[in-house]
C-alpha cells in the first residue's frame, strides 16, 4: 500500500499508511522502534511534523521499509523542517475587549508612546497595582488598540502567578514557539536554548505579548524574548522592582469621576442620573476600585427594580462588604485572599495587625509597635514585601505606607479570624503606648528655652525639633485617638503627660478641634485624679483654644476661672497668673469685663512671685495692647519693644523654636501700633518678618494670622488687589486649621475688598460664605464679623 496524489509527500500520511501497512498498534510500534506512543500519535496527527532523522530510522525496522520507502519518509521529514522562518504563522490570541474599561486614559497614552519607541528597540512594559485595579484589562485594551502596529502577531500567555504552582518559563516559552508555528519536534527541550530559538525568531518580526499575572521577575526575565519591533506587557500583583529599564505603571484606584462614569456604563446613565448621591457613593464605598465597582454594577445590573441607595446601605456596613462585592464568581475578597496566601507568615501577621491603626497611614515603627518581636529596621522589611506585593501602597512621605480602603476592610476581617482577642488588645495597647509617649518626646522639642530642665530625648522617628514635628503631623490622627483611649482605660497620667508636651507645639500645628479636645482630656484626667495644679494647667490650655482658636469668649471666661480656683486651691502662683491674663485677653478683646492697669500688675506680680519671667514678659504684651486699645500708642510701642528685646537676647544652651516664634508674635503685636504711630511701611515690614519665621517653623496658625494682618496693612497702603490675595491665603490656612470664627473676620474683610474692586458677585457671595461660618461658628444671627482682634497670645501659653 503505497500513498498516491498530494498526500503522498506529507509525513503524517505517510507514517500512519505504512503502520497500517504493518498491522502495527502505535503501542507496539513504540515497543518496537523506542518512540514514545505520544510522540508517534503526533506525528500522525501532524503536530509533530518534521520529526529528527534518527527517529525516522528508529521507526523504519518495525515498519519493514525498503530503502526507496525509508529515503521518501525522511524526504517528508526534511520538508516539514525546512519550512522558512518568514513563513510562520502570525498569531492573534488575545481575550475580548472590555467595551466600558474607563479611567485609563493616560496610562493608554504612555503605552502607546512606548509602542511607538518599539519600533527602534524592545519594548516593556509592568502594569502593577492591587489586587482589582484592572491591569489586566487595560493590558488587554492596549494590546487590541496596537494590534495594526504588530502585524506579526499578539501572543497571551496566563502566568498564573497568584497559583500553587505557577507556570515555568520552559514550559511558556514552548507555547511561543508553538503559537509562532514552530513544530513541537524542533523546540528543543533546555530553558536557554529555547530562550534564543524565540530570539532568533523574533529578531526581526513585530509581536505584541501580554504576559498576564507574573509571580516574580525570575518568572518573567525568560520570558522577555521579542526583539526590537516587539512589545511586551506585563501584569502583576507584585511590583517586579527587579527587572531593568520597563516601563512602570503602577495602577491605583479611579478618581470620582472615572469611578461614577464605570458604574454608569453598567448599570445605565438613567439610574444614575436619578440618584447621583447614591452612584458617588456606591464608588466611594467600593474604594473606587474597578473590579469592586464592576461588582456592585453587575449587582444593580442584575436587579433593575433595586434603587441604588439600597446597595449603599449594604456596602455602609463595613463587616458585610466584601461579602456584598461578590457577583457570581466575581469576588472582592478572593482576589485579595489570593495575594494574602502568597506572604511569608511574619508579612501576613504584620499585615492584619496594622488593621489596628486608627491612622490612615503608618511607619515602620507603628508596625513595630504592633508586633513586638520585630524592630523598626524588620518592620521595614515587612511593609516593604507587603508593598510589593501591591497589598500596601507607599504615600508621598517617605517611609509611610498606607492601606486601599478595601484593603483595610479585608485586614480587619483576617484580624478577627486568626488573632485571639487577647493577641488583639494587647497588640492595640503596644500601639498606643507607642503613639502616646513618642508624640510626648515629639513635644517636648518644643518648650521654650526658659522651661527646658532636661535635653528632649532623641527617638528612632526622629533626633531633632525638624523630625518631631514632621512625625507629630503625620502620625496626628494616631497619637490623638491614644490619647482619648488612655482617657477611656484610665492612664490619665499618660494624657497628662501628653498635653503636657502638647502645650507649646499647639501653636505651630494642629487644630482648633485637636486641641480642645486633648486639653479638654487633659482636664477631666486631672479632675480625675484630684490633681488641682494638673486641673488649673491644662484648664488654662482649654482657656486658650476657646479664646484664641474658637473664638469663644464667654466659654473662655468660665474656663479660665476654673483654672484660677484651682490654682488657688494649689498654690500655684504661676498657674493664677495665667488664669487671670487669659481672662484679661478675653476682656480687652471683647470690653466684656473692665480692665484696669492694676489688674495687670497683679498678673505680673503672680508671675514675679513664682520667678517666671517668661510669663511677665507675656503679660506685659498683652497690657501693650491694653494701652493700644485706650489710645497710648507711645507706651504701647515702649512696652512692646522691651518685650521685643528679652525675646530676642541670646539663651544659654540651646534655643528652640518657641524662642523664635515668640519673637514672630510679639513683632505681630507691634504691627498694629506701628501702623496707629504712622508706621505703616514698617508694620508691614515687620510682619513679613514674622511670617517668614512661622514659614521656617511650619506655623499654620501663625502664617494666618500674619497674612491677614498683612493683609489689614496692605488695605491701608492702598492696594486692595493685593490685600484680597493675602486675606485669600489666610483663609486657606484657617480653613485647615479649623479656625472659624477667624475665617469669619477674613471672609468679610475679603467681600468689602471686592466691593472695592467692583467685583460685587463675589463680594456677596464672600458675605454669604461669611455667614454660614459664624453660623458655624456658634455666633449670633447678624453676627457676621466679630470685634476686631486687638490681643493675640505670645506663643502657646
Amino acid at each position: 500500500m503505497t500513498p498516491v496524489g498530494d498526500d503522498a509527500a506529507t509525513f503524517k500520511t505517510l507514517l500512519l499508511s505504512y503502520r497500517l501497512r504493518a498491522d502495527l498498534t502505535q503501542e507496539e510500534l513504540s515497543e518496537g522502534s523506542g518512540v514514545s506512543v505520544r510522540a508517534i500519535s503526533d506525528m500522525e496527527r501532524g503536530v509533530a511534523k518534521s520529526p529528527q532523522r534518527r527517529t525516522v530510522e528508529a521507526l523504519a525496522r518495525p515498519l519493514r521499509l525498503s530503502p526507496d520507502e525509508l529515503a521518501q519518509l525522511q524526504q517528508a521529514g526534511k520538508a516539514g523542517r525546512a519550512r522558512p522562518l518568514a513563513e510562520l504563522p502570525c498569531p492573534a490570541v488575545l481575550p475580548s475587549d472590555l467595551d466600558d474599561l474607563t479611567g485609563h486614559e493616560t496610562d493608554l497614552e504612555i503605552l502607546r508612546e512606548l509602542a511607538a519607541r518599539s519600533r527602534r528597540s524592545a519594548g516593556v512594559a509592568v502594569l502593577s497595582g492591587p489586587p482589582g485595579t484592572g491591569k489586566t484589562s487595560l493590558a488587554v485594551r492596549t494590546a487590541h488598540d496596537l494590534a495594526g502596529q504588530f502585524p506579526d502577531g499578539q501572543v497571551f500567555l496566563k502566568l498564573r502567578g497568584m497559583s500553587a504552582e505557577p507556570a515555568g518559563p520552559a514550559d511558556l516559552l514552548h507555547l511561543v514557539l508553538r503559537s509562532v508555528g514552530v513544530d513541537a519536534v524542533r523546540i528543543p527541550p533546555g530553558l536557554d536554548d529555547r530562550v534564543n530559538l524565540c530570539r532568533s525568531i523574533l529578531h526581526d518580526r513585530a509581536v505584541l505579548f501580554v504576559l498576564d499575572d507574573a509571580a516574580d521577575e525570575a518568572q518573567v526575565r525568560p520570558l522577555l524574548v521579542g526583539g526590537p519591533r516587539c512589545l511586551t506587557l506585563v501584569t502583576s500583583r507584585q511590583m517586579l522592582v527587579g527587572l531593568e529599564g520597563p516601563q512602570r505603571l503602577n495602577l491605583t484606584e479611579l478618581t470620582p469621576d472615572d469611578a461614577v462614569a464605570l458604574l454608569t456604563a453598567i448599570v445605565g446613565p438613567g439610574r444614575v442620573a436619578r440618584e447621583p448621591a447614591a452612584a458617588a457613593e456606591v464608588a466611594e464605598l467600593c474604594g473606587r476600585l474597578p473590579l469592586a465597582i464592576r461588582i456592585a454594577g453587575n449587582r444593580l445590573a442584575s436587579r433593575p427594580a433595586w434603587p441604588l441607595s439600597r446597595l449603599v446601605e449594604q456596602l455602609r456596613d463595613q463587616g458585610r462588604r466584601l461579602t456584598t462585592l461578590t457577583a457570581g464568581d466575581l469576588s472582592v475578597r478572593s482576589v485579595f485572599d489570593l495575594s494574602y496566601r502568597q506572604l511569608t507568615p511574619s508579612a501576613a501577621r504584620v499585615f492584619r495587625l496594622l488593621a489596628l491603626n486608627p491612622s490612615a497611614d503608618f511607619s515602620p515603627g507603628a508596625a513595630s509597635a504592633l508586633t513586638e518581636a520585630a524592630d523598626e529596621d524588620e518592620a521595614a522589611l515587612f511593609l516593604e514585601e507587603l508593598a510589593d506585593a501591591s497589598l500596601l501602597q507607599s504615600t508621598a512621605l517617605d517611609g509611610r505606607y498606607q492601606f486601599h480602603d478595601l484593603l483595610r476592610v479585608f485586614a480587619t476581617e483576617r484580624l478577627a479570624q486568626e488573632e485571639s482577642r487577647a493577641d488583639v488588645d494587647a497588640a492595640r495597647a503596644r500601639l498606643e503606648d507607642w503613639l502616646g509617649e513618642t508624640a510626648t518626646a515629639a513635644g517636648n522639642y518644643f518648650q521654650p528655652s526658659v522651661d527646658l530642665t532636661t535635653a528632649p530625648v532623641p527617638t528612632r522617628s526622629f533626633a531633632d525639633h525638624v523630625g518631631a514635628g514632621r512625625w507629630l503631623a503625620a502620625e496626628q490622627q494616631g497619637w490623638s485617638a491614644a490619647a482619648r483611649r488612655a482617657a477611656g482605660r484610665g492612664r490619665h497620667q499618660q494624657v497628662l503627660d501628653l498635653a503636657e508636651s502638647m502645650h507649646w507645639y499647639s501653636e505651630l500645628g494642629g487644630t482648633a478641634d485637636l486641641w480642645e479636645e486633648l486639653f479638654t482630656l487633659a482636664r477631666d484626667s486631672a479632675l480625675a485624679i484630684g490633681s488641682k495644679r494638673d486641673e488649673a494647667v491644662h484648664a488654662n490650655y482649654l482657656a486658650w483654644v476657646q479664646t484664641t482658636l474658637k473664638g469663644q469668649n464667654e466659654a473662655a471666661i468660665r474656663t479660665a476661672g476654673q483654672a484660677l480656683a484651682a490654682a488657688v486651691a494649689a498654690g500655684d502662683a504661676r498657674e493664677q497668673g495665667w488664669a487671670r491674663l487669659y481672662t484679661l485677653t478675653v476682656a480687652v478683646r471683647t470690653g466684656a469685663l473692665p480692665v484696669s492697669g492694676e489688674l495687670f500688675d497683679e498678673v505680673i506680680r503672680l508671675f514675679d512671685e513664682a520667678g517666671y519671667q517668661y510669663g511677665s514678659i507675656v503679660a506685659r504684651s498683652v497690657r501693650a495692647t491694653y494701652w493700644h486699645t485706650n489710645g497710648r500708642f507711645a507706651d504701647a510701642a515702649a512696652e512692646l519693644e522691651e518685650c521685643l528685646a528679652f525675646f530676642r537676647q541670646p539663651v544659654a544652651g540651646t534655643r528652640t523654636p518657641t524662642d523664635d516664634i515668640s519673637v514672630a508674635y510679639l513683632l505681630m503685636r507691634s504691627t498694629r501700633t506701628l501702623a496707629s504711630l504712622g508706621s505703616v511701611e514698617l508694620a508691614l515690614s515687620r510682619c513679613e518678618e514674622a511670617l517668614r519665621v512661622f514659614q521656617d517653623y511650619g506655623a499654620t496658625m501663625g502664617q494666618a494670622r500674619a497674612l491677614a494682618t498683612a493683609g489689614e496693612l496692605v488695605t491701608r497702603l492702598g492696594d486692595p488687589a493685593k490685600a484680597h490675595e493675602r486675606f485669600a491665603e489666610a483663609l486657606e490656612l484657617y480653613e485647615r486649621t479649623g479656625m472659624g470664627r477667624a475665617q469669619v473676620e477674613v471672609l468679610t474683610a475679603m467681600a468689602d475688598l471686592s466691593d472695592q474692586l467692583g467685583a460685587h458677585s463675589v463680594a456677596q457671595e464672600e458675605r454669604q460664605r461669611a455667614l454660614s461660618r459664624s453660623e458655624q461658628a456658634g455666633a449670633a444671627p447678624g453676627d457676621a464679623l466679630p470685634p476686631k482682634k486687638t490681643a493675640n497670645r505670645v506663643t502657646a501659653s
